[in-house]
């Protein structure tokens, strides 16, 4: 796309608030709903010690979990681990009775991490030597980067589990997501539409190779970025304006304050189907930044979002 300009993979696992996580660097999820089953799991008969993430080796059931990645925390409530953890990183703010702390996953702090005497650590990224210190003082680590399909998730939700003890309630999790997402899939036709997904004002957008593009494409969705060589690229006014999008998705109206109206005011965005159209929707900022149980609810606020 001539009006295009590009900058390394985005990482949004904050989106327009922190620059840093959320590098869903995706393939594969077109036909993620339900048809194949996730990577395989550590054996889930509920005993320790045991080997989860093909070399992460839990002598017994952790009782002290620090989660510097907001996808790991929510998910390790949603298996049924929550009290077993006792710190949760700055940008960990679902579900709101994690206990949340002034941790970094940007800027970890070995010596802040280790106060809280872990006996796991789970996180999305390894930033600044992280794993190789928490190994060096003993701490098993659970590296779990960026989803790159639904079926990552669902894998990294059963990782999590065994991890935990949790083996029957992380298949349990998985299953219902299973259900939710075909149901959403299946609630609306199928559409060709185009999009433009605002992941801020600056328009910088994702294309249907990222992860958030491949929950668009179980709709049958474009992005209108495709082929810009990245899934997370920059796009100018006129460039959007020169693609027309059918619909524009805003994930920067909590942090950022962009409204139908802003986006409407822009140079020559009225002329685009979607505003003419009123097809400007605001997403959930979380929602579509994160890759973990809650994915099933981006999924069935898009089916909505179509629906309406």
């Amino acid at each position: 796309m001539g009006n295009m300009t590009h900058r390394p993979v985005r990482i949004p696992t904050v989106l327009a608030v922190m620059a840093a996580t959320v590098a869903l660097t995706v393939s594969g999820c077109g036909s993620d709903t339900t048809d194949e089953q996730p990577a395989d799991k550590a054996a889930g008969d509920g005993t320790f010690p045991r080997t989860v993430a093909s070399d992460v080796v839990i002598e017994s059931r952790p009782t002290s979990i620090v989660s510097l990645s907001p996808t790991a925390t929510e998910t390790l409530f949603a298996v049924g681990a929550g009290e077993q953890v006792v710190a949760v990183d700055s940008q960990s703010d679902f579900p709101t009775d994690a206990p949340r702390t002034e941790l970094s996953a940007y800027t970890p702090s070995l010596e802040a991490i280790i106060g809280y005497d872990p006996d796991l650590v789970v996180a999305s990224d390894d930033i600044d030597g992280l794993v190789a210190g928490l190994d060096a003082a003993d701490v098993p680590v659970l590296l779990l980067p960026a989803a790159t399909s639904i079926d990552d998730t669902y894998a990294q939700i059963e990782t999590i589990a065994d991890a935990t003890g949790h083996d029957t309630e992380g298949d349990a999790v998985v299953a219902d997501m299973r259900t939710r997402i075909d149901a959403a899939v299946a609630s609306v036709p199928q559409s060709n539409a185009t999009y433009f997904h605002e992941l801020d004002s600056m328009l910088y957008t994702v294309t249907s190779e990222s992860f958030i593009g491949r929950i668009y494409g179980l709709f049958g969705l474009t992005s209108i970025a495709d082929g810009a060589g990245t899934d997370y690229p920059q796009m100018s006014d006129e460039g959007v304006v020169a693609a027309d999008p059918d619909i524009v998705f805003l994930a920067d109206s909590q942090c950022c304050g962009v409204t139908a109206e802003t986006v409407a005011a822009r140079p020559g965005w009225a002329s685009t189907t979607a505003v003419r159209d009123g097809a400007i929707i605001t997403m959930d900022e979380d929602l579509s930044s994160r890759w973990g149980p809650r994915v099933a609810d981006q999924v069935e606020a898009v089916a909505t979002a179509l629906s309406s």
